[in-house]
Parts: C-alpha cells; structure tokens; sequence
C-alpha cells in the first residue's frame, strides 16, 4: 500500500504534462516489471521492492485510469464507461482469489500467485497501444485534428455533438495548468472537499477490510479453513456480478442518489451482521444470518460506493488540474485504506467483530449527511459544463453546489 500511495502520488503531475495514454503504458511496464520480480525474489528483501514496485504501478493506474476514462466518454455514457474500472479491479480481485487457492497446496505456490499478475500487466500494454489519447489532453497540446477524430470515434460521428465538446473543450484548455496552489485554491475546493470525503468515506466504511479478511470472518462464525476460502471465492464472483449490473445502471440513476442507497443499505447489513456475529458461538441460524448479511453487505457497496467514488473522482476536477487532483484524491484513499486495514486487527482483538461492524456502520450513516452537503450531480453533464459551474460559483457557499443538477 505504501507503493500505491507512492504511485498515485508521483503520476497526477506527470499525467497533465505527458498525458493519459503514456503513463498509462508506463504503469503497465512497472506493473509487468514487478510482478516478475516478486515471482523471482531471491531474498526477502528483493520480495520487498518488488512488491513496493508493483504497488507503485497500481497506485499509478488507480489515479490515471479514471481520469481517462472519464475523458474519453460521451457525457451520457460517462458513468457506465468510467465503472467498468472498478468492475475490471473486481475480476482482478476474483481471479486473484482463486489462483491463490489453486497454488495454495504447493511449496513455491506462492511464487507462481505472485508472477501470474504479470499476464494482466502485458495485456493492459498491449490494449494500450491501439488506445487512443484523452481529447482533452490533445486539445490542451495543440493536436485538434487528432482530437476531433477521438470525439469523433466516440460520439458515433455525430458532427454537432463533437463541434460542440470541441468547442467547450477549447475553451477549458485556454486556462493555464495549475499547481498545487489552485488545486488548494477557492475555485477547486468544493470539487477537493468530494474527492478527499468520497475517497475516505469509501474506505472507512470498511469494505476493502471485510473482504482482505472475509476468510477470517467466516471462521469466526463457524466455517472450516477450506470452507472459508472457497466462500471468499464466492463472494468474488458475486462482486463481479453486482458491480456488472452497476455499470449497466450507472447513467440511469443520479450518482448522490446512488451513494445514499448504497450508504443505508450497508449500514443496515453491517448492524444485521454485528448483532448475527454477537450470537454465532452457539447459533448456526446466526451464524447463517451474518454471512447472507455480509452478502448483502458487500453487494451494497459494489453497487454503489464501489464503482461511484472512482467514476466522480473522474469528473469533479478541473481541466488544468485534472490529473493533479484526482491523483491526490486516489493518494487519499490509499491512506485511508491502508490505516483501516492495518488497524481492523487490533481493533478486531479489542472489540470483537460483533461491536467493531456497529462502528462501520454508523460511519455509513455519517456518509449521508456529506453526500447531502457537500456533493453535487454530474451525472449526464459534460466535464465542461460541470467544470463551468464550478468557476460560475467561485466566491459563493460551496455547499450551494449541491442543489445544482
């Protein structure tokens, strides 16, 4: 995790001088460079930069990939385009799971777990290749023919519809790239004020800490090792499923409204959960009703929470500082996930899963109200009409922004 805050950190920078697509190929190679190296660690120091690499790599490509996506989409597709990221990261995750349970019974098992990532660094290069570049980064480099064909591409060779994105486009580029002062500034604070609460929200409420440890809970609760690790495998492939039918669902519901559902439905799983753990010692039907709890749980958030924080992260910053700020907003939730997860341990021993779930829970609820406050709507508005706004309302309560449609 530390690699990946490192990584996020490093490419928001470098993306709005370089471009999407190039570091997006340069994230695949370090990807691709050190899954190598941690399969053929000699020591377990070498292990250790290895792994640092590889983290580096996927910090990267969480902070670059939403950005183009979001770039590269029709504003009335841009939800469903920029989910398929999480929906991607979630077939990851499943494919992770069980090659690490069919390697798990040899001796150098955990070598061949570690190198099989190398296969979806080399194809993320691969796909890269015949990728185009972001319009918006063409249009900020001078390259308007080159843009004009990628909107062109995307927008289905609906002439007026890319006269006019080229058009708002031009006009957002004419503003110089800023820093980490504008990115501080008045003007961009209440798109900062999403990114940072989305991107801590979304950790705190625990999910990436159930499923790092959903073998663990399932033996707390009564299931065998093995039964445990083959019911993480299906929790994976129940992740996948639901976060597919967010994508298809995304440009169809507004996304606060999304996140508000997502936030009472994991809240009230997680208090289900806690009470079923309380009672599980000497209940198979408790025990039973925490896990459909937990299914719920974990269905909630890769419906809504999941794919939603990474699609508005994409949307809510600035031309000129794009980049910047949503590779500040992914550095945040790292953080945020690395200090949940290493803390869900000791606070485990020192709660109980019963009590601890409670306090997730309430940090659901607690979401709503910033939802409500602080975020505004983007879906089916271009990044330029949203970015408008934004420059509209310099100077006004920030909070006004999210009566705006």
């Amino acid at each position: 995790m530390l690699g990946a805050i490192l990584g996020a950190a490093i490419i928001g920078p470098s993306s709005d001088r370089f471009g999407r697509r190039k570091l997006l190929l340069l994230s695949a190679i370090i990807f691709f460079v050190g899954a190598l190296g941690s399969a053929f660690s000699p020591e377990f120091w070498t292990l250790i930069i290895s792994r640092i690499i590889l983290g580096m790599a996927v910090g990267a490509a969480s902070a670059l990939i939403p950005t183009y996506l979001a770039e590269l989409s029709p504003a009335d597709k841009r939800g469903t385009v920029s989910s398929l990221f999480q929906l991607m990261v979630m077939t990851g995750i499943l494919l992770a799971y069980i090659t690490n349970y069919s390697f798990s019974g040899f001796y150098t098992g955990w070598r061949w777990m570690l190198g099989f990532a190398a296969i979806p660094a080399a194809l993320l290069f691969l796909g890269g290749l015949i990728l185009p570049e972001s319009p918006r980064f063409l249009v900020k480099s001078g390259h308007l023919d080159e843009a004009r064909h990628v909107l062109d591409t995307m927008n289905k060779h609906d002439q007026t519809a890319v006269n006019k994105e080229l058009t708002d486009i031009q006009e957002s580029a004419k503003i110089v790239s800023g820093g980490w002062s504008e990115l501080f500034g008045k003007m961009v604070r209440p798109s900062l004020i999403i990114g940072i609460g989305l991107a801590i929200f979304q950790q705190v409420m625990g999910c990436n800490t159930v499923l790092y440890y959903a073998p663990t809970i399932f033996t707390d609760v009564g299931f065998g090792v093995s039964a445990a690790l083959l019911a993480h495998i299906g929790i994976g492939i129940f992740n996948v499923i639901v976060t597919a039918i967010a994508v298809a669902i995304m440009d169809k519901i507004d996304r606060k409204k999304m996140l508000n559902i997502g936030a009472v439905g994991m809240g009230i799983s997680l208090f289900i959960m806690s009470i079923g753990m309380k009672f599980s010692g000497g209940s198979q039907t408790a025990a039973i009703i925490s896990v459909i709890a937990l299914t719920v749980y974990i269905a909630f958030f890769s419906a809504t929470w999941g794919p939603v924080m990474w699609v508005m992260i994409g949307e809510v910053f600035p031309l000129n500082i794009r980049g910047l700020g949503n590779s500040f907003a992914s550095v945040i939730n790292w953080t945020a996930n690395m200090i949940v997860s290493l803390t869900f341990p000791s606070l485990l021993d020192f709660f109980g899963t019963g009590s601890l779930f409670i306090g997730y829970g309430i940090l659901c609820f607690a979401s709503i109200w910033f939802v409500q406050k602080k975020v505004f709507e983007t879906r089916n508005r271009s990044l330029e009409d949203i970015e408008a706004t934004l420059r509209a309302k310099t100077g006004e309560d920030a909070a006004e922004l999210s009566t705006t449609k």
